[in-house]
């Protein structure tokens, strides 16, 4: 059974709510944030006098900043991460559940008093271009200048949007403490936190709390909380998508655009794909967004997106010239770093920046580093935070409030096995069930038993603001009613990461995955052939390039290997995972699992008593 849709929140009155607030945390005073460069540059250099920030060195890295959070406060925290909807089912077996008045109940003893001897800051943000159809608004109060200046970023900060709230328009309230109050005379530590900590997120009242933590999407409450947890139920009930995905553009040698939006899991590719350079000549990528994409039904019955944030908040071991050049590019300054290593010269390092690190860095902790330290100089999940128009890839309408309309939609997991490079769905329905079963293979004892399938259906697992059987029904919908415009974009999976028996990569990934970018234009162009097979339709014989990629026939014919009967006990394993969502899961994904398995046993001349 279905939920009803949320009773939209009433417009609440700002000045009321600032006012309960203050009244409640006791800051020394409040400072209204206007989104002026002055204003931010003034909070930058207070931070700096202060010893909350380093500056680098102007000649390496001109106007950035290097943060060093309390080790205790480095990532999100999701065994700590609520959705307090009325109605427990609401939230669904995979997110954490309590019950919205016990959980207000508690968080206003933490509030109380919270902000004493601190600034609170009012930020007033647009969750897209301001004005837009599909921008969202939002108010976030918190006592972090680092948070302030990461919102500056990624968020349309200022008087426009106060405008816009002041005349009417519904916002998301997004409340926010670091948990340290200060007493007189105390002195204060360069990054406050406490070892408390609570993301709350209230669907019904369009609301997010957030204590304890001043690191990444726990205290940039636009991000993951609003973006996504709070907008995945806005677009439930006003029928659009919220969606951890990527967004591109391509160009193809006649002079066609296409647009894609794209879902992938953490540590699958992610930044890399959304900062794609081709090997293919003649074909050119932009970058229309890098994490977050919000998509509806336009008037001209397609599915159109926008990127609704302003920055890239991205990790940065990993990203370097070899991986992720334009990404390299982007971070030539104007960029605030949190837990990279500092270099003696001023500038930043982190691993796989450089072959091998510089002498005499400084780690992530502020201590001497040498590579015979036993562990990295940066934080394996240290940022990057960069406004988007500085990416060199950035398409120059990329914040066009009309957004793009999408010809494609593509889903990817990290997988050794199993998954071919691509496949492209039947249909939209079968389309939402390669969305709804993607998985990564745990590659590390600490995330559980190694080749283990971690689900994360859609890349939304940790961030879906709802029941997920309800989530994927909403999929469901929204593509009947592009059906009946005829605005259904394709839908395709991807696999960068198949190996062979000795486990080696069969497919080189990075630039090279242009080429499988280039046939699914050509697909939707209907240009390119396809192959059918029990998972969807696969590039037919010549229909890419691949030994241009440096790929011999053997490796092809292994990245598209079935091997029915590891793929029948894999839907076993999808069968106990969607029997979590009991009678709130779809009939139809139901229906789209029975067909897998059918078409499995047929191509392997097998019945179901002979796998049993």
């Amino acid at each position: 059974m279905a939920a009803s849709p949320t009773p939209v929140a009433p417009v609440r009155s700002l000045d009321a709510w600032i006012a309960e607030n203050v009244e409640l945390l006791q800051p020394d005073r409040v400072v209204w944030v206007d989104g002026s460069r002055g204003q931010l540059d003034a909070l930058l250099h207070e931070m700096v006098e202060e010893g909350r920030i380093i500056r680098l060195n102007p000649e390496h890295r001109p106007y950035s900043f290097l943060a060093r959070s309390d080790p205790d406060d480095v990532a999100r925290v999701e065994a700590r991460t609520f959705i307090c909807s009325e109605n427990e089912a609401d939230a669904g077996p995979t997110n954490n559940w309590r019950d919205p008045d016990a959980m207000r109940a508690e968080l206003r003893d933490l509030f109380a008093g919270a902000m004493r001897g601190r600034t609170m800051y009012v930020v007033p943000f647009s969750m897209g271009p301001v004005g837009g159809a599909l921008s969202r608004y939002g108010v976030q109060l918190t006592d972090s200048a680092y948070v302030v200046a990461s919102m500056s970023i990624m968020t349309r900060v200022g008087e426009t949007v106060l405008e816009r709230i002041r005349a009417g328009a519904r916002w998301v309230a997004a409340l926010h403490s670091v948990g340290a109050p200060l007493e007189p005379g105390q002195d204060d530590v360069p990054w406050p936190s406490s070892p408390t900590k609570y993301i709350c997120h209230f669907p019904e009242a369009r609301e997010i709390i957030s204590f304890g933590s001043a690191y990444g999407g726990n205290a940039i409450l636009a991000k993951k909380a609003f973006a996504l947890r709070i907008a995945s139920v806005m677009a439930r009930d006003e029928g659009w998508l919220a969606e951890h995905m990527l967004l591109l553009r391509v160009t193809d040698p006649k002079g066609r655009r296409f647009h894609i939006a794209a879902a992938f899991p953490s540590a699958c590719g992610k930044t890399n794909f959304a900062m794609l350079r081709s090997s293919l000549p003649g074909w050119e990528v932009e970058t229309l967004g890098d994490d977050i994409a919000w998509l509806a039904p336009g008037s001209d019955g397609r599915l159109r997106a926008i990127n609704p944030e302003a920055g890239f908040f991205g990790v940065a071991p990993g990203t370097g010239y070899g991986t992720n050049p334009t990404a390299i590019d982007t971070l030539w300054g104007n960029t605030i770093f949190t837990n990279v290593a500092l270099r003696p010269d001023g500038d930043v390092w982190w691993e796989g920046l450089t072959p091998t690190p510089p002498e005499g860095l400084v780690d992530w902790r502020g201590e001497p580093w040498s590579p015979d330290a036993g562990a990295p100089a940066a934080h394996p999940n240290s940022r990057f935070c960069v406004s988007a128009a500085q990416c060199p890839s950035i398409a120059p309408d990329w914040d066009d409030p009309n957004g793009v309309p999408i010809d494609a939609i593509i889903f990817g997991g990290r997988r050794a096995s199993n998954v071919p490079l691509v496949v492209e769905a039947r249909d939209w329905e079968h389309g939402v069930f390669l969305g709804a079963t993607i998985a990564s293979e745990r590659t590390a004892a600490a995330e559980g038993q190694v080749g283990e399938l971690r689900r994360d259906p859609f890349a939304m697992l940790p961030f879906c603001g709802y029941n997920m059987g309800d989530y994927m029904q909403h999929w469901l919908e929204v593509g009947q009613r592009l059906r009946r415009t005829g605005g259904v974009p394709a839908v395709y999976q991807v696999n960068w990461f198949r190996k062979d028996a000795d486990g080696s990569w069969l497919w080189p990934g990075f630039s090279e995955n242009g080429r499988v970018l280039a046939w699914i234009i050509e697909r939707i162009a209907g240009e390119a052939a396809a192959s059918d097979t029990p998972l969807g339709k696969v590039p037919a014989v010549g229909a890419i390039e691949y030994r241009e990629a440096g790929v011999t026939d053997e490796q092809w014919q292994e990245l598209f290997r079935i091997d029915e009967r590891a793929l029948l006990a894999e839907a076993d394993d999808t069968a106990a995972f969607l029997d979590g969502f009991g009678d709130r899961l779809p009939e139809a994904v139901r229906r789209q699992l029975g067909g897998l398995r059918e078409r499995l046993e047929q191509s392997a001349g097998l019945s179901r008593r002979a796998v049993a």
